[in-house]
């Protein structure tokens, strides 16, 4: 990896074994293979709209269901963002971006604050898209922000079909992380809080 803004995490538990490797300065290229062909659908949406290299391999205990690997992806996804973006020298560190589906539209703002916090506000219309049950996505968002350290606020403002719910909420995460963690030249070698640190 060419640049200092990378990192690679594998995380091994008795439930799962991740490996996921990420470049935030990347140009949206993926390998996705979590077992869970929807996450995979979603992971591709952060990285395409986020415009981060990210590859993700995750073998989990999908034999009595998804909980594990959704909520340990969003760990460990965590975990590399942490690592890639280092000190937050630089960084904008606010991200914002509203984000149209056809009929559904979603806002998603994150803080790379060094605290975690997740506002999540999604009025999914049903439980499940296919086989995916709506609830892992909350878990994949909870399992970032506690180990990214972001504040992270997730609002459906409207829709009708889940899916498009969905997909809206994770395009407007990976533009809104592009945003918080892009380097801005003009605050170049600087910490974006008044304490000093983040």
């Amino acid at each position: 990896m060419s640049t200092s803004r990378a990192a690679e995490i594998t995380r091994n538990t008795n439930e799962t074994q991740i490996r996921v490797v990420i470049n935030l300065d990347g140009t949206g290229r993926q390998n996705l293979n979590t077992g869970v062909p929807f996450l995979d659908h979603m992971l591709d949406q952060i990285a395409r709209h986020g415009l981060i290299d990210l590859d993700i391999e995750a073998k989990g205990d999908l034999h009595i269901d998804a909980h594990h690997t959704v909520e340990d992806v969003g760990i460990t996804l965590g975990q590399a963002v942490a690592k890639a973006i280092g000190d937050k020298k630089g960084i904008r560190r606010y991200g914002h971006a509203y984000v149209p589906l056809d009929e559904a539209l979603s806002r998603v703002v994150v803080d790379f604050s060094g605290r975690p916090g997740l506002q999540y506000h999604i009025p999914f219309t049903r439980a499940m898209i296919g086989g995916f049950d709506v609830d892992l996505a909350r878990e994949f968002f909870q399992g970032f922000v506690n180990h990214a350290l972001v504040t992270l606020h997730i609002d459906n403002l409207r829709g009708d079909n889940a899916h498009h719910q969905c997909e809206t909420v994770f395009k407007a995460f990976g533009r809104a992380l592009r945003m918080a963690a892009e380097l801005d030249p003009r605050a170049a070698g600087t910490i974006p809080s008044t304490k000093g640190s983040l």
